[in-house]
């Protein structure tokens, strides 16, 4: 009998035996999610430093006595393009990620590549923009339309946001290689996509602020 009462699990919180409540609520729901949450506050935390820039860019725009209008010196149905490029790319994205989650792996593959090319068009698309806007006259601290804040902000936080589109680029590109070769998870991809939504919805506020306001 006392050997019998030896091999009996010690009784933990709520009745449960000591060794299973342990080993149940060991992985626990933080552990699993730390890297979508890693990503949010990285989200997060990039989104407050883009407000901020707007935020400065549209505190001059309503102080200034007089601001530049942009219809005369962007083309609109070229900015309409960049536009609809940047976000079909997240559809594209969206896409693939859930042809990834069907176990589709061409259809994954195949959305994912045109997510990729979309934003080399859109990088490229970019810089014929800014070689017109330079072309204009516009500098850092100078251009000629009587603001310097205009040209300077304006390539701050447009070259901001594509050096975002660039790096997203080059993270899909790399991710996506490794994913061919077997070396990285679906979770993987899931957070790369995250971080490519966020780009693309960046473009829609710098897209109201800077064109459009």
């Amino acid at each position: 009998m006392e050997e019998i009462r030896r091999m009996e699990p010690i009784e933990g919180i709520h009745g449960l035996p000591e060794q299973v409540s342990a080993e149940q609520f060991a992985p626990s729901a933080f552990s699993r999610n730390r890297k979508k949450l890693m990503m949010w506050i990285f989200i997060i935390s990039d989104a407050l430093l883009f407000g901020s820039f707007l935020a400065v860019y549209t505190f001059e725009r309503f102080i200034s006595p007089s601001w530049p209008d942009r219809w005369k010196i962007f083309e609109p149905g070229y900015l309409a393009v960049m536009t609809v490029v940047l976000l079909s790319s997240s559809t594209f994205m969206a896409v693939a990620v859930e042809g990834l989650k069907q176990g589709k792996n061409r259809r994954f593959g195949f959305f994912y590549a045109v997510t990729i090319l979309c934003g080399i068009v859109f990088l490229a698309m970019q810089a014929h923009e800014w070689a017109h806007f330079i072309g204009l006259g516009a500098r850092l601290n100078t251009n000629p339309w009587g603001v310097p804040l205009f040209s300077g902000l304006f390539f701050m936080i447009t070259g901001f946001h594509g050096f975002h589109v660039l790096t997203g680029v080059l993270i899909l590109s790399f991710i996506g290689v490794l994913k061919l070769m077997g070396k990285v998870s679906d979770e993987t991809i899931e957070l790369a996509g995250m971080y490519w939504s966020f780009v693309d919805l960046v473009w829609v506020f710098i897209l109201a602020v800077i064109y459009l306001l």
